[in-house]
């Protein structure tokens, strides 16, 4: 069991034909726009002492309180959740999880100092569990900021460690090292993959949203989940992939992906060779995700699970062999269809089903949220401390 707080030698191109136009869910940014949290550019790797980087990283680290009420329940109706967060801009720009403020009508936020102040959800994605809030800037007084690192250059070994607020206990830091990097967690056939960077620093229930940070003093990652059953085996976001979504989260409240309804992965002449079932090359479909376009369009999923060398395969539905035009049958191709599915375009698909070749059309919408993002992904699985009732952790 995972609760919310492998590496491959071309993990690019197995997430390409894994799940089809992932990549288009990240949001293209090179700026933060607005936002001026520091950006130390990357060097040799730093070795400065522990405590001499919690000096530095603590104050910019807050404790969240969320609340919501529960109109469904005769009792305990208030529920709360205790999380962590990381002050990025001193106007009181937060980094956090989704899943800690996602849906809670009442934060608060508690400084370094002691200071309690009320935040606002500026914007929340729960498909990669990432949310910004603000607080406002207190008379007098500049806020402390943390500087955020580069995630790209993190090697395996390497020295991090957590700040956060574990089972509620203020400011508390733990270490250990990074386990691996471009970690795939898939949590549901209707969610995508993230990659994440698997470390061993003791992650626990109210972790959720706050910083892993290098020996640099670089905030690297976002703690958000950890195997309950496993001993140290927890996770983070990589501070890359939330610095491509927060212009996005700044200005829209959300991150706008095109929906495009369906997942699976390339049938490639080795695969068609070594089975004896009726297969042509392109992109099989695996599920179709319910209520979205290709449902709609009538786009069928597999029905029958089989693994050959440890990888698996839902076969049984259509093998898409091309998109606008474009022949799917290698993941290069997959990129060149990526570029032309907007949302507001029409995906012209040729369909591959019981032996017939077929043309399936349907229009490119934005992609909701949906319920498995908030019931069923990274966000129930990191737990922030969940309390019922007003009570909350010291």
């Amino acid at each position: 069991m995972i609760i919310h707080c492998c590496k491959s030698n071309h993990p690019i191109i197995l997430i390409a034909l894994r799940f089809l136009f992932i990549s288009i869910l990240l949001v293209s940014c090179s700026t933060f726009g607005q936002i001026e949290a520091t950006m130390i550019q990357k060097k040799e790797p730093c070795a400065e002492p522990i405590p001499t980087v919690f000096d530095r990283v603590s104050p910019a680290v807050v404790f969240i309180i969320a609340k919501s009420i529960n109109p469904y329940l005769v009792s305990d109706r208030v529920e709360s959740t205790l999380g962590s967060g990381f002050i990025v801009d001193q106007s009181g720009i937060i980094l956090t999880n989704s899943h800690v403020v996602f849906g809670r009508p009442w934060i608060a936020v508690t400084l370094d100092d002691g200071t309690s102040l009320p935040a606002q959800l500026l914007g929340a994605d729960p498909v990669f569990d990432l949310a910004v809030i603000k607080i406002p800037v207190p008379s007098g007084r500049n806020l402390p900021t943390a500087a955020l690192g580069d995630s790209s250059f993190l090697r395996v070994g390497e020295d991090v460690m957590a700040i956060g607020n574990p089972l509620g206990l203020n400011q508390t830091l733990t270490r250990g090292i990074v386990s691996a990097i471009n970690r795939i967690i898939p949590i549901n056939p209707f969610s995508p993959p993230r990659p994440l960077i698997q470390t061993d620093t003791p992650i626990n229930p109210g972790n959720s949203g706050g910083p892993l940070v290098n020996r640099c003093g670089e905030v690297i990652g976002i703690n958000t989940a950890a195997i309950a059953s496993a001993e140290n085996i927890g996770f983070s976001i990589p501070i890359n992939l939330a610095k491509a979504l927060l212009p996005s989260l700044l200005e829209y409240g959300r991150v706008i992906r095109p929906w495009i309804g369906f997942q699976g992965q390339l049938i490639d002449s080795d695969l068609q060779e070594l089975l004896t079932i009726p297969l042509v090359e392109g992109f099989l479909v695996e599920v179709v995700e319910p209520e979205s376009p290709a449902e709609q369009a009538g786009l069928l999923g597999g029905q029958f699970e089989f693994a050959i060398d440890g990888a698996s395969f839902l076969i049984g539905g259509d093998i898409i062999t091309s998109i606008n035009g474009i022949r799917l049958d290698s993941p290069d191709k997959v990129a060149d269809v990526e570029e032309t599915l907007k949302i507001g375009s029409t995906a012209k698909l040729t369909v591959y089903r019981e032996g017939k070749y077929q043309k399936v059309e349907y229009d490119i919408l934005e992609r909701p949220v949906l319920p498995w993002d908030i019931l069923i992904g990274y966000g129930s699985l990191i737990a922030p401390i969940e309390r019922d009732g007003p009570s909350v952790a010291p």
